[in-house]
């Protein structure tokens, strides 16, 4: 039987060179077209001279200090990069997280960040024993404005300053030889030394930037030069910095370059070895972890991986791995969906649902083995609690295909024991988006996937698409008693100045007010508070039900009230109509939830 490529490929070039000489029978790949012979592979271009190795026979046993770097090299990766109020509301997340060295900003690139940094100087929204990081390069003016920065500040400080060392940077980017770089980096640390070196609290920092595609002899050159200008002892250690800039290699590689370093570096015990891996390969948690085998003791990253290209490494799946072979990863983790929440709302950029502890997905069995294993897995676990007389809280987790209990991230079982349960939320999902447009997140998917259930087992009937949309309708659109209903609604732009009108009418009351400053959804949010109905609103998603321009746009929001997070819905021509729809109809909901509680 033969087969043709089909159209839609025709740009893929199908490999159809010989198969390898050397290829075993069972091997039938083919030569492809790729453009392989272009690139180098990281042997041919920096040596790695390291040849007794101990990492591969370490362990894990602690938690490195992790240092986030989110408001500065993960911030300038953003499309948008974040106003004050994002900024601030990350740094309070790490700080609740129980962060105690982070990163804040590249001060003397850009007013914002230098403003950060004042307002963290000017106010307590940073403990005492947190210790703030300012980043600048190797060049005077810029290093003046970065001191500049951290005038007047309480705590502990670290200055970073960096410089890029490989090869092709220096020749094609600096245009410097080996013997100018280092010139200009001892001529950057100098000025650090003059300008902060008489400050009690500040600590320095370097990072030889593309460390891994430097000469290591050149590197231990420059940072043993930079530990002696900077006069590191253990009382007041350097870092040393080690970025994978660009990831090159397999995490082995990387290894062996931090361990040649970690036991060829003059003043060892008066510096703190670093790393920054980047995920160019997909591999960065890999190089950290095998990284702080080869003697690293800090490692900075973001949380949840976001950075230039496909990101820095993933401090928070570094840490919930230490978690999953019982180590304290020294970062509370206990409500992960608020991390979750926090982080998309600052970056402005959607977790995967598959992404490791964090993803909508990642404890949602489809397969049925899968879903038998783990229901027996909590039996289990039931009833050697109960035999123990112990809480399953405290005892040993051990259920199949799920490393972690759920419940220390703050998640419910709902997800994991119901889905595939006779109708899965996969298929539910699909038909509400072929059959109407209807595109559900990944959690309103779980949500709405139960009340179908529900109504499956109570009528032990077949529900085809029409039934699934009079059912989310029933559930999420239709107005709930007491009916809250939109009466007025303008919002406009004048001068860069957002102006918002709205009227509603409650239990037969109109309610009106004028917001400047303020989008219609947070519009409609205060004016249901001013008059003891509160909603806070956790996320909002926008869809279009049928192409054209005639379509009705569609708001679902995820909700918290008294009773708990909820999702409720709003539909017309207008998006932001539809939104604030969404918004009254939560409100009308928890009314009634409280009426029948009532009653």
């Amino acid at each position: 039987m033969t087969s043709t490529t089909s159209d839609a490929f025709a740009r893929i070039s199908t490999p159809a060179g010989p198969i390898p000489a050397h290829a075993p029978f069972w091997d039938r790949q083919r030569h492809s077209q790729m453009p392989f012979h272009r690139y180098q592979d990281v042997y041919s271009r920096v040596e790695v001279p390291i040849t007794q190795r101990a990492w591969p026979t370490m362990r894990l046993t602690t938690a490195p200090l992790w240092v986030p770097v989110d408001l500065r090299d993960g911030n300038q990766a953003l499309a948008e990069p974040m106003d004050p109020a994002r900024k601030r509301r990350f740094f309070e997340l790490m700080v609740a997280m129980g962060y105690k060295e982070v990163e804040v900003g590249y001060p003397s690139a850009s007013q914002a960040d230098y403003d950060f940094v004042r307002l963290i100087a000017e106010t307590d929204i940073a403990p005492d024993d947190v210790t703030i990081v300012v980043f600048t390069p190797a060049r005077r003016d810029l290093i003046e404005r970065t001191v500049e920065s951290i005038r007047g500040i309480r705590h502990p400080v670290v200055i970073h300053m960096y410089a890029a060392t490989a090869p092709t940077w220096r020749e094609v980017v600096l245009g410097k030889d080996r013997h100018a770089l280092r010139e200009l980096i001892l001529a950057g640390g100098r000025d650090v030394l003059e300008l902060a070196g008489h400050l009690p609290h500040v600590r320095f920092e370097f990072s030889p930037e593309v460390f891994n595609l430097t000469e290591p002899d050149y590197v231990i050159e420059v940072c043993d030069a930079m530990t002696t200008l900077w006069q590191a002892t253990p009382e007041r250690p350097v870092i040393l910095n080690l970025p994978a800039t660009v990831e090159i290699a397999t995490p082995n590689v990387y290894a062996d370059q931090i361990e040649y370093m970690h036991t060829h570096l003059a003043r060892r015990d008066a510096v703190i070895l670093s790393v920054h891996p980047h995920n160019d390969r997909g591999t960065g948690i890999a190089c950290a972890e095998l990284a702080v085998l080869a003697g690293a003791q800090r490692i900075e990253g973001c949380i949840f991986g976001n950075g230039e290209r496909t990101g820095n490494v993933d401090i928070a799946t570094l840490a919930l791995n230490l978690h999953a072979q019982g180590i304290d990863p020294m970062i509370d983790f206990s409500d992960i969906d608020e991390i979750r929440r926090t982080v998309e709302y600052c970056n402005r950029i959607e977790i995967h649902p598959r992404h490791p502890y964090v993803g909508d997905l990642v404890h949602t069995a489809f397969s049925g083995t899968h879903q038998d294993a783990i229901k027996k897995g909590f039996a289990e676990h039931h009833a050697r609690a109960a035999r123990e007389g112990r809480p399953e809280a405290q005892i040993e987790w051990r259920v199949p295909y799920l490393p972690v209990d759920p419940a220390d991230l703050g998640r419910s079982y709902d997800a994991v024991v119901r889905v595939n349960s006779q109708s899965g939320k996969g298929g539910i999902a699909y038909l509400l988006e072929t059959e109407h447009g209807i595109e559900l997140p990944r959690r309103m998917q779980i949500d709405f996937s139960r009340r179908v259930q529900e109504h499956t087992d109570a009528t032990g009937l077949e529900i085809d698409a029409a039934g699934l949309l009079d059912l989310f309708a029933r559930h999420y659109l239709d107005a709930r008693h007491p009916t809250i209903e939109l009466i007025e609604l303008e919002s406009e732009d004048r001068g860069g100045t957002t102006r918002t009108r709205i009227g509603i009418r409650a239990d037969g009351s109109g309610y009106h007010a004028d917001y400047e400053e303020v989008g219609p959804v947070e519009a409609a949010t205060r004016l249901l508070a001013e008059h003891g109905i509160h909603v806070d609103v956790l996320s909002l998603h926008q869809t279009s039900l049928t192409t054209g321009a005639d379509s009705d746009a569609l708001t679902l929001i995820e909700y918290s009230d008294a009773t708990g997070i909820h999702w409720a819905a709003g539909r017309h021509r207008s998006v932001l109509t539809a939104s604030v729809r969404a918004v009254l109809r939560a409100a009308g909901s928890h009314l009634g939830s409280l009426a029948t509680n009532r009653a």
